[in-house]
């Protein structure tokens, strides 16, 4: 009994040396591996996305020649990819005040008037928070041994915010020249000398058209089985042309569709979601339904540094479909006003007015709007819109007041009704708060109000649907349950009662 009592310790002494010498090695190959691997740069910077994905603004290059060595493609690219990188960690400093990346792209020389500037602002507690928004750059120079790079980039599109003490003080928008040398050190391209030769401030006021009326007498849609996700893996072109066919012989002529920014690839477009929007685009050619396309759906960034990325998206479909006939506008973005709050009203309006002036910038042919949530924020912008859109689900005997303090703020541009509608849920957790009747009833007042005033409209929505997303009103069943049931059509495909006032 001893011997084996010995047997188990001596057993137990050598399995825990074993351990101990496990974890030894282990510590010391991790730490050997460590020292001996090279730092990695995008962790440094804490930028472990891609530049594709974090800047990307417009860049033009002038290809007339160089006098020096030859330029090939390959090096053009790393080149573009440093010198953008540079930009982007110059702005990140100056919003953060944080020097973090400045030594990886700029030279000893070049870093001293950044370190002045942000401990200039450090001392007067002042923010900038700026972006570029295009580049022309032409190289003039490229040495023999491949180390220096002589370039003019010309008309630079920046824009910037200042902010004092965290309050906002002024905003400008800018064009200017620069002279840049860079050198190439330890394999990255990085900024010898950059000087701002030229500068001039530029307006953002687009024109905006002149058009007497619009006659739009529409739904918001959504295929009824994939709403919220119509470019989704289910996507149905057949179901879609029924649907356009129900909509025709009702009378309607125009339908408001949505494109949500993450779902079509944010910066990168996805061909496959460009195809989806070509065929139903198509298809609403062939019913003679005018389109409004509603871009950035989902989106609620706004941050300047992420400007670049979505002009992308938006230059990728606007791009696409300038000239397609079934487009009446592009309405930039659904309710932008509930996102004051929450990411600053200054952010807001500029990210809308830097949006106006590149969608008109490459489509000079189809309108452009905005769907504002209420008639309290739709006059805002109105002179840079071609038409005001705005959405009301307040109670239809109130709708004409409404409408007239909206009406005095703009007296002379279109006005349109983007969404309105009643649901008629009277389930569990709201027994007596709809119907179907009650639904009718809304419906029936407010095409009387609407036609009294010669308004256009577009109704929200086509269908009842099964399954509301989470994303759109969150998960409580007093919320998802009358969403489920603003259509004019019910989940069986029968026409309900409000059909008839919406399609009169």
């Amino acid at each position: 009994m001893v011997a084996t009592d010995k047997n188990i310790m001596r057993g137990f002494l050598v399995l825990t040396y074993v351990f101990i010498i496990s974890i030894l090695i282990f510590i010391i190959s991790s730490s050997f591996s460590y020292l001996n691997t090279g730092a990695d740069r995008s962790k440094m910077l804490h930028t472990e996305v891609t530049k594709e994905e974090i800047y990307l603004p417009k860049m033009n290059w002038v290809t007339d020649g160089n006098e020096g060595r030859r330029l090939d493609t390959q090096t053009l690219a790393k080149i573009e990819n440093d010198y953008l990188d540079a930009w982007y960690v110059k702005q990140v400093a100056y919003k953060t005040n944080q020097t973090t990346g400045i030594d990886d792209y700029y030279t000893e020389s070049a870093r001293k008037n950044l370190m002045e500037f942000i401990k200039q602002n450090q001392q007067q507690n002042i923010t900038v928070n700026a972006t570029t928004l295009s580049h022309q750059p032409n190289i003039e120079f490229f040495s023999e041994d491949g180390q220096l790079i002589v370039l003019k980039d010309e008309n630079v599109v920046e824009y910037k915010q200042l902010y004092q003490d965290g309050s906002f003080v002024m905003e400008t928008t800018e064009m200017a020249n620069y002279k840049v040398i860079l050198l190439l050190e330890d394999g990255f391209w990085r900024i010898r000398h950059l000087v701002k030769e030229h500068i001039e401030t530029i307006g953002k006021t687009p024109q905006a058209k002149t058009i007497s009326n619009l006659h739009l007498k529409g739904i918001n849609y959504y295929p009824q089985a994939t709403p919220w996700d119509m470019f989704g893996e289910e996507f149905d072109i057949e179901i879609i042309k029924n649907d356009f066919e129900i909509m025709k012989d009702a009378g309607l002529n125009s339908i408001r569709i949505f494109v949500q920014y993450e779902d079509f690839g944010k910066a990168n477009v996805q061909q496959e979601k460009l195809e989806k929007l070509q065929q139903v685009l198509d298809a609403a050619e062939t019913k003679e339904l005018q389109v409004v396309v509603t871009l950035f759906d989902f989106y609620g960034d706004y941050r300047i540094l992420d400007w670049t990325l979505t002009q992308r998206h938006a230059e990728t479909i606007v791009t696409r479909f300038k000239n397609h006939k079934a487009i009446l506008a592009w309405d930039l973005k659904n309710e932008p006003n509930l996102d004051f709050e929450s990411r600053g009203k200054e952010n807001v309006i500029a990210w809308l007015e830097s949006m106006i002036l590149l969608v008109k910038s490459i489509d000079n042919q189809h309108l452009v709007t905005i769907g504002w949530s209420n008639t309290e924020s739709a006059h805002l912008l109105q002179d840079q819109l071609d038409f005001v859109s705005f959405h009301y689900y307040n109670a239809a005997a109130d709708f004409t007041q409404h409408y007239a303090d909206l009406k005095a703020k703009i007296p002379d541009k279109p006005i349109v009704l983007g969404e309105y509608g009643q649901s008629s849920y009277g389930g569990f957790w709201k027994p007596f708060a709809g119907s179907e009747k009650k639904q009718a009833a809304y419906f029936k007042e407010m095409q009387e109000a609407l036609d009294a005033e010669n308004i256009s409209y577009i109704a929200w929505t086509l269908y009842d649907f099964e399954d509301v997303p989470n994303k759109v009103v969150g998960s409580r069943p007093w919320r998802t349950n009358p969403q489920k049931k603003f259509g004019i059509i019910d989940k069986e495909g029968k026409k309900k009662a409000a059909f008839e006032f919406v399609t009169q």
